[in-house]
């Protein structure tokens, strides 16, 4: 009985677990009643309601677009006729993020929805194509990074071995992985080491790919002679998304007495009450950890090129700025993200509206001085604030205003990274940003487009999680051996929830430290 909330021992006269007892005074009942959590993240997300008897796990295909780098397939038949049987061959090299993001090469390859990138090479047999992948990864390592090339050395097999495969290696550090696919190895091909492999891919099947070279599209334009002929066959492939849901859920216990002489005759509403309230901030607390998880576009303020470079240095400082900013837009509108967003309104949640001409961001209020005080490129404000527009349209729970092409939400609960995770450089001469543990924290500015992502629970309206409340009350139906007298009640709260990212590359996240 110890573990219950009680009233007060009979016996001991220990003091009740809830809190001290007015039960000898009249006083005025006004309970200052907080205020329930709002949704932030969950406005954004239709419920997928998964049927019953089907197990726990959801999938959904997702067909790739014609013109995509990551549509490989062996369907094609290039301009002049020639298939991946015929004399010339096809190799890739493919690439990706440590955190599962997306490339961010644009100069060399345009959207891909894959989070991976594939450097493709072309010759008159396997060893030849092979060479035009190796070739065509070099480029990138030794080009400018003005022009979006990484600026390493590549010229002999000892410094590319460190650029790229090794863990001291310059594109280890900066987050690219080249996977070791089962094919043809590159070794010594163009001083690209001994590990870095190319798979033999099909020749021209997604025509060209993501490439906006206007020499590799000018040469594989699907043009047709007079008499036509079997050529410009080209492929799809599609991949699939799967996620499982999960059962989350929580209990209170409490005695009659509790209920007859605490001094709030409301206290049993106010617990149940607080069991919605908790129940509802835990889901919002998950759905922000996965969107944050499972953004395609990871991107960091200033130089820095990981959480393990965040800076409140003044010469090395990683503060979020407006070029940051522009950048990301360019990015999102590169995947295509829409800049209507829809949202679920009402207190039923059973309406939506749709927010035109903007993508919402979500920040923490430690970010909120450095977006206000923000300017564009010329030097002016670049926040407008909520209260000029607010009364043209809908306003989304926590935004303050607009900056660029985003509107900007604070979200109290927004998490973070602190720098006693091993996050951020130590701190130095601090310019006066916040760090945990001597280093420097790091803060997510969260973009969320529209149809990104979907929730998903079990048996539910398929608006909103469904939260299932067994409330047993103490009395003569409560009666057990263990419990003779019937005095102790209960209450119970479960849900079942899950996430799948439909449109990751939709999904963006940009890190930055934050001002005291």
């Amino acid at each position: 009985m110890s573990d219950e909330m009680m009233y007060n021992d009979p016996i001991g006269g220990t003091a009740s677990e809830i809190g001290s007892q007015l039960t000898t005074y009249y006083y005025q009942k006004k309970a200052l009643i907080e205020m329930k959590k709002e949704q932030f993240f969950s406005q954004l997300a239709d419920t997928v309601s998964m049927p019953k008897n089907m197990g726990k796990t959801i999938k959904r295909f997702h067909y790739l677009p014609l013109l995509d780098d990551a549509n490989i397939n062996d369907q094609g038949i290039d301009a002049n006729s020639v298939t991946a049987d015929n004399a010339y061959k096809e190799a890739a090299v493919v690439v990706t993020m440590d955190d599962g993001s997306i490339p961010n090469i644009p100069p060399y390859f345009g959207t891909s929805v894959s989070n991976k990138v594939y450097f493709t090479g072309i010759g008159a047999n396997d060893a030849a194509a092979v060479a035009a992948a190796a070739e065509s990864v070099r480029l990138w390592i030794v080009g400018d990074t003005t022009g979006g090339g990484l600026g390493l050395v590549a010229n002999d097999v000892t410094a590319a071995e460190l650029a790229i495969t090794g863990a001291a290696g310059d594109a280890y550090v900066l987050g690219y992985r080249f996977a070791n696919k089962a094919g043809v190895t590159l070794t010594g091909v163009n001083g690209l080491g001994t590990d870095l492999e190319a798979s033999a891919v099909p020749h021209s099947g997604n025509l060209y790919g993501s490439s906006k070279d206007i020499g590799t599209i000018s040469g594989k334009l699907p043009t047709l002679t007079e008499t036509g002929g079997r050529v410009n066959r080209v492929g799809f492939k599609r991949i699939e998304l799967e996620a499982n849901i999960t059962k989350y859920g929580f209990f209170d216990e409490y005695t009659q007495e509790s209920l007859d002489f605490d001094s709030d005759a409301d206290l049993e509403m106010h617990i149940n009450r607080e069991m919605l309230f908790g129940a509802n901030e835990l889901t919002e607390d998950k759905l922000q950890i996965d969107l944050l998880n499972a953004a395609g576009v990871v991107r960091y303020a200033g130089a820095a090129t990981s959480l393990a470079g965040m800076s409140g240095v003044a010469a090395t400082l990683t503060e979020v700025d407006y070029d940051d900013l522009s950048k990301l837009s360019i990015s999102l509108d590169n995947n295509r993200c829409p800049k209507h967003t829809k949202v679920i309104t009402g207190s039923r949640m059973v309406d939506t509206k749709t927010i035109p001409s903007a993508r919402v961001m979500y920040i923490g209020s430690e970010l909120q001085p450095t977006i206000e005080r923000m300017t564009d490129f010329h030097a002016h404000q670049a926040f407008i604030p909520v209260q000029q527009y607010a009364s043209a349209g809908t306003i989304l729970n926590g935004e303050i205003g607009t900056i660029g092409s985003f509107r900007v939400c604070v979200v109290p609960e927004m998490m973070h990274h602190d720098g006693s995770s091993t996050v951020g450089i130590a701190e130095d001469v601090n310019a006066g940003y916040r760090v945990t543990g001597g280093k420097y924290n790091a803060y997510p500015m969260l973009v969320v487009g529209s149809e990104s992502f979907t929730t998903i629970g079990f048996q539910t309206s398929g608006k909103s999680v469904k939260f299932k409340i067994y409330h047993k009350k103490p009395g003569e139906q409560q009666a057990t051996t263990s419990d003779p007298y019937g005095e102790t009640g209960f209450m119970s709260i479960k849900w079942y929830y899950g996430f799948m990212a439909l449109r990751p590359e939709r999904i963006a996240v940009l890190w930055s430290v934050a001002r005291w």
